[in-house]
């Protein structure tokens, strides 16, 4: 039987490192050396989706590694001059992207989706849709993606698109109207599935043919204690990102199970209890890397040598 391979990253920022060796050691086990040159699509949000498009052109492995190990200071450089104009964050982003354009720039150059030899899709979300009519004005989710048919995104700029999704509320500013897609979709596999039976594509495989595997960056094991919490803006301002993403996470990851059944699997790491490693931890890329070398991968080879190969 035929198949179609979707390979699905989630968004995490700098945790992006550990979906990097993830996929590094997955391509290292002998029998699915190269697998990742099988990849019919790959979908990605945030990091995932600057993941996702630097695959997509045909980068390896280790240049993205590079990028987060050697660049990821300088991406999330917050300067003192910066905190000053934004009162620490209270009235803007903390962290501008102009570090993060230019090496996107640098490695993924002028090309738009359409020229890239790799079938990507990312999440994002618009701020607004500029309609004309009053009606139909409003905000809404987009996937950027190159999958052939009258509905792609063909024209856009790979770099721009990588900077659309990775724009995380807070954290980055928003680009042309654009912000994160994690604020809908942190886990993108629903979102590439539904995609790839699109009747607008030029042609869609069968649900029966279609394989996919999901990675996500890593998820600390938090929880809320307390069963009546009268809590307003000030108590839920801190974990009401976290709550929306790991929630969107498992529901993705639910319903992806619950369609393809055996042809899906989520490699979702999980770390220690009270190890938490924010999006942009910078002074824990040591802490990261061991993580992500010393994971079990015994249920995710299993599942590929019998439903990826």
């Amino acid at each position: 039987m035929a198949k179609y391979h979707i390979l699905s990253l989630d968004g995490g920022g700098l945790r992006g490192l550990i979906t990097v060796i993830l996929l590094q050691r997955l391509n290292a086990v002998p029998g699915l050396k190269g697998w990742i040159k099988s990849v019919d699509l790959v979908a990605g949000t945030s990091t995932g989706g600057l993941l996702a498009l630097a695959i997509a052109k045909g980068l390896d492995l280790q240049t993205l590694r590079d990028l987060y190990q050697d660049k990821g200071a300088k991406i999330f450089d917050d300067s003192w001059f910066d905190d000053v104009v934004d009162l620490g964050s209270i009235i803007g982003a903390q962290y501008n992207n102009r570090n993060l354009a230019r090496e996107l720039t640098h490695i993924i150059g002028n090309t738009i989706l359409g020229d890239l030899p790799g079938r990507v899709l990312v999440t994002t979300f618009d701020l607004d849709n500029e309609d004309p009519d009053p009606q139909k004005r409003t905000w809404k989710p987009k996937l950027f993606h190159n999958i052939p048919g009258s509905d792609n995104d063909a024209d856009t700029l790979a770099y721009k698109a990588a900077l659309y999704t990775s724009a995380a509320p807070t954290y980055f500013p928003a680009v042309d109207g654009y912000v994160d897609g994690g604020v809908f979709a942190n886990n993108p596999s629903m979102c590439a599935l539904a995609q790839t039976q699109d009747s607008r594509n030029s042609q869609c495989p069968p649900l029966s043919e279609v394989v996919l595997l999901s990675v996500g960056t890593g998820t600390p094991l938090t929880y809320i204690k307390g069963k009546n919490l009268d809590w307003g803006l000030a108590q839920w301002a801190k974990p009401l990102i976290s709550v929306m993403m790991d929630g969107v996470n498992g529901i993705a990851d639910y319903q992806c199970k619950r369609i393809l059944g055996s042809h899906y699997h989520r490699l979702a790491p999980k770390f220690p209890p009270g190890v938490v490693i924010p999006l942009d931890a910078v002074k824990r890329v040591p802490d990261m890397i061991d993580f992500a070398n010393n994971l079990p991968l015994d249920d995710t080879v299993a599942w590929m040598k019998t439903q990826w190969i």
